[in-house]
């Protein structure tokens, strides 16, 4: 009986844990569709933080690689005035970059919908 409890217990805390997340991440951050985040991509700073071997693989066309692990030193290379587009793979590494930029201060944030591994459009790779 007392394992049911600890087990509901656990199962409470994880689904606050992941309600409290999602808030968070949503007023950090706007995901965009793969026509919308083209529209804007040219007229901001856009982000890849996979990383470089990812990068070199293939890219959307203009992308600046700051890889996630080296995001805390660098994120100062990325201006706060303008909007920022950042993308990874899925989408777990720039929402967690996405709220590390929020905690600094900036505002116009906004990421790839599922990320590069659904990205249809145009793409750069090292030969």
């Amino acid at each position: 009986m007392n394992t049911l409890y600890v087990i509901g217990i656990l199962i409470a805390v994880l689904i606050i844990y992941f309600i409290v997340t999602y808030v968070r991440l949503s007023k950090a951050v706007t995901n965009l569709t793969q026509e919308q985040f083209i529209e804007g991509y040219r007229k901001a700073q856009l982000i890849d933080v996979r990383e470089p071997k990812e990068f070199e693989a293939g890219h959307i066309l203009g992308a600046r690689n700051i890889p996630y692990t080296q995001f805390r030193q660098r994120y100062q290379e990325i201006r706060s005035d303008q909007p920022v587009y950042l993308y990874d793979q899925n989408t777990g590494k720039s929402s967690r970059a996405a709220l590390f930029l929020k905690k600094k201060g900036y505002d116009q944030l906004f990421q790839l919908d599922g990320g590069f591994g659904k990205w249809t459009g145009r793409v750069k790779a090292k030969k």
